[in-house]
């Protein structure tokens, strides 16, 4: 097997390009178009064969595009003789859709994880999932990596007062716990309700944030709701200010200005997602995805 090689995807070539560069591995090219009717049509422009090569691709949106993209840049990559198939995907487009809420409903992250494992992906790294039961509806092996490492030292340089970290909702604890934890700081959780598909709606602060500096940590941010409903809810409690980290910045059209109206201060997101444009301070997640690669490729 030759030294280990990083593919880039169309979603995000310029971390492609830093993973490589970070990694010292050789970088792929392919070129991603469409026909007229929309297909995806792609090729990859290098020497694979034999390749242990890694596939840059998270599944943001257009989330069906680049998921199909993924997949036909994996099924040509085995076509053109590569030895193994990593796929590095920072963001997991479906991983809300894990279970069934009512009957005719599928799940989707489940089909999603199939389509690639049929496409020939022998492994899969992926950045926050959106629900660490995931993992269960992978069948081929899943290096899941926590984004603390890139996210705390922004954090840190914010030098935030009597800070109290902030869960937007009771599935998060986990993360906000780690926050806490690696901050010193105090712990309080939103509890919310979510009377349809992104919308949420805050019920009650669970924890004192009376005149303190609360930092809202969460895996996502899409529709910019459930950020702006809890940093609503922080500061009808009596918050001093209230700033935010998410993890991946999805973002469709007016999430920014939503949160922002709510009164979020500070906002920071990784680099998970390609930017289109908004003024966020970026984490950047190359590193640890670099240093996967390195370890995955060791073995």
């Amino acid at each position: 097997m030759q030294a280990p090689a990083v593919l880039a995807g169309d979603a995000h070539p310029a971390l492609a390009r830093r993973v490589a560069e970070l990694a010292g591995a050789r970088l792929v090219p392919a070129a991603v178009s469409a026909f007229a009717d929309g297909e995806t049509r792609l090729r990859i422009e290098g020497e694979v064969r034999d390749a242990d090569l890694y596939l840059v691709q998270p599944t943001s949106p257009p989330v069906n595009e680049r998921l199909v993209a993924l997949a036909l840049l994996a099924d040509a990559a085995r076509a053109a003789g590569a030895a193994r198939v990593t796929a590095v995907v920072p963001y997991f487009g479906y991983a809300r859709q894990d279970v069934r809420k009512g009957p005719g409903e599928p799940r989707s992250a489940q089909v999603a994880a199939r389509i690639l494992e049929c496409a020939g992906i022998d492994r899969l790294v992926a950045l926050e999932l959106h629900s660490p039961a995931l993992e269960a509806a992978f069948r081929i092996p899943l290096v899941h990596l926590a984004a603390d490492e890139a996210a705390l030292p922004i954090i840190k340089a914010w030098r935030l007062p009597g800070l109290t970290v902030v869960s937007p909702d009771a599935g998060g604890m986990k993360r906000a716990q780690r926050y806490a934890g690696a901050l010193g700081a105090p712990l309080a959780v939103v509890a919310k309700t979510r009377p349809q598909p992104d919308a949420a709606a805050a019920t009650a602060v669970l924890g004192e944030v009376r005149g303190r500096q609360c930092l809202i940590v969460d895996d996502m941010a899409s529709t910019g709701r459930t950020l702006a409903a809890a940093a609503e809810a922080l500061r009808a409690a009596g918050a001093a200010a209230v700033h935010a980290f998410f993890v991946h910045a999805v973002m469709a059209p007016g999430a920014l200005e939503r949160i922002r109206a709510a009164g979020v201060q500070r906002i920071a997101a990784t680099d998970s997602v390609a930017p289109q444009g908004e003024s966020l301070e970026r984490a950047e997640v190359a590193p640890l995805l670099a240093r996967a690669l390195a370890e995955l490729a060791g073995h």
